[in-house]
């Protein structure tokens, strides 16, 4: 019988660790009793070579031999198997050990270090220090939803800073915009293929485009390659935007998921900088609001955009030029917020790290009464009292590839007169965080329903998984470089694509 516990042909690392504490308790006492290497291997009968492996954790101890080394050692067999490290330079050891005998340790291709009494302590600390900021580092990249949601959070707070107008960005687009030739009025489909010409890329449209890719440029040959299935559908001029953002912003490979969640808005913004110019937006925008008739639908239609890109642009541009407070928020028909940003103090639901994204919205909000809605060619406006104030919102249904979503912007009742839609005689009234306004299900319906039902929930598949690692999180890198393989200009048979 063995101290530790066989598992096929491999041992866990709680087996390794008993070995290697086992061994350093023997080595400690040993030199404790002045006794030699050699004169123990004599007591027991054994190979100094076989008492060396035992004391470095090399050989599993069985009980028998470790009755005969406790009786030469003059102490009982107790003492050597408490699962404590004699002494601070032992517990360093056994975790140097440890750590070169892990998969972490072999990932990184390094030569592994003679764990031995010419090993000065000073390098020893170091050495397990280094290693273990890798791992944490390790950690941190595999970034987990807690993770996610503090990050979520801290990047609505700078926003909220910032009242969502970020000028080095606004600056970029209005450089582009000067240098291929842009006057005014939507952006052509044109002046977005020359802003490629002029970074240097050249539009690829292929139809086997990594499935967890929206687009990839190759730095090396520039060229941009992109699904030829947003070809006539939707704005094909977002997509190519967002792709050359990387570009334009200087974006490197990011150091955390904090770091590619900003890449990911910054992006997003800067389509936006370029599909809906800051100053001919900010002019529009302002006439609109001395006729007290600001609306996202007229917006949208002078830029030829989607409802949600001028809802974007909207908040980049209300506080900072208009000095209009705002909010905008993008709920899935099930209640779930997906976006949201607020400078005008909504009360939006957050969890304990502050993040909203995730958290399910108050049922009698603007956005969530919007789907009982049957007239879908005007936004439905609502005003809505709640604890932190009454406010003002417009929203509107649209579709996304999983179901029905809606997109609302709004604002304080003391600012609600510059929109449109201000004269609604909608109005709701939510007490929320409270559990008694909708979470809750009312008297007669729990008394009639609660002990004879069992819904089946469907949680999101990665509810509890760590967000994926790799050079942007959640794309197969892999299946990346195949792609360019097959698409580079040198390849063989590489089909063009270009348009």
């Amino acid at each position: 019988m063995t101290i530790t516990q066989r598992r096929g042909d491999r041992r866990t690392d709680r087996d390794v660790a008993d070995a290697l504490v086992v061994g350093r308790r023997i080595r400690a006492i040993r030199k404790q009793r002045g006794m030699t290497l050699e004169a123990l291997a004599r007591a027991v009968d054994r190979a100094p070579s076989q008492i060396s492996a035992l004391e470095n954790g090399h050989r599993e101890p069985r009980l028998g031999m470790l009755g005969r080394v406790a009786e030469a050692l003059d102490v009982p067999v107790g003492e050597l198997i408490i699962d404590d490290a004699p002494d601070e330079r032992a517990a360093l050891e056994i975790e140097l050990e440890r750590i070169q005998r892990s998969v972490g340790f072999s990932s990184l291709g390094l030569p592994a270090v003679r764990v031995g009494p010419r090993l000065a302590d000073d390098a020893l600390r170091t050495i397990v220090g280094l290693y273990r900021r890798i791992e944490q580092l390790r950690d941190e990249r595999q970034a987990t939803p807690e993770e996610a949601r503090r990050a979520n959070a801290e990047l609505r707070r700078e926003m909220r800073e910032h009242d969502n107008h970020f000028e080095e960005i606004e600056a970029e687009a209005q450089r582009l915009l000067a240098a291929i030739g842009y006057t005014g009025g939507p952006l052509p489909q044109r002046l977005t293929a020359a802003a490629a010409d002029h970074l240097g890329v050249t539009l690829h449209y292929v139809d086997d485009l990594p499935q967890s890719t929206r687009s990839v440029l190759d730095e090396r040959s520039g060229r941009l390659y992109l699904p030829k299935s947003i070809i006539g559908a939707g704005d094909s001029r977002a997509a190519v935007l967002q792709a050359l953002s990387s570009r334009v912003l200087h974006h490197q490979v990011p150091r955390d998921y904090a770091e590619f969640l900003r890449q990911r808005v910054e992006s997003n913004y800067f389509a936006g900088a370029m599909l809906m110019p800051r100053d001919g937006a900010v002019a529009l925008l302002r006439q609109a609001m001395r006729q007290r008739d600001i609306a996202i639908d007229d917006f949208r239609d002078a830029y030829a955009v989607s409802y949600e890109m001028a809802a974007h642009r909207f908040t980049n541009l209300a506080t900072r030029f208009l000095d209009l407070p705002v909010h905008f928020v993008k709920v899935h028909e099930s209640g779930t917020i997906w976006k949201a940003y607020e400078n005008d103090d909504v009360c939006f639901p957050t969890d304990s790290l502050g993040a909203i994204e995730g958290q399910t919205c108050c049922r009698h909000w603007t956005c969530r009464l919007v789907f009982r809605e049957t007239d879908h060619l005007s936004p439905f406006a609502q005003y809505t009292d709640t604890p932190t104030g009454t406010y003002w919102c417009a929203a509107r249904v649209l579709a996304s590839s999983r179901g029905r979503v809606s997109v609302s912007v709004g604002t304080d009742f003391a600012h609600a007169r510059w929109f449109r839609g201000a004269d609604t005689r909608n109005r709701a009234t939510s007490t929320c965080p409270d559990e008694h306004c909708c979470r809750i299900p009312p008297a007669r319906l729990r008394e009639h329903w609660e002990d004879h039902c069992w819904p089946s929930s469907r949680p999101h598949a990665s509810l509890l998984a760590a967000l994926p690692q790799g050079v942007s999180p959640g794309v197969d890198t892999t299946a990346v470089y195949e792609f360019l393989e097959r698409h580079a200009p040198d390849a063989p048979g590489a089909s063009d694509g270009a348009g």
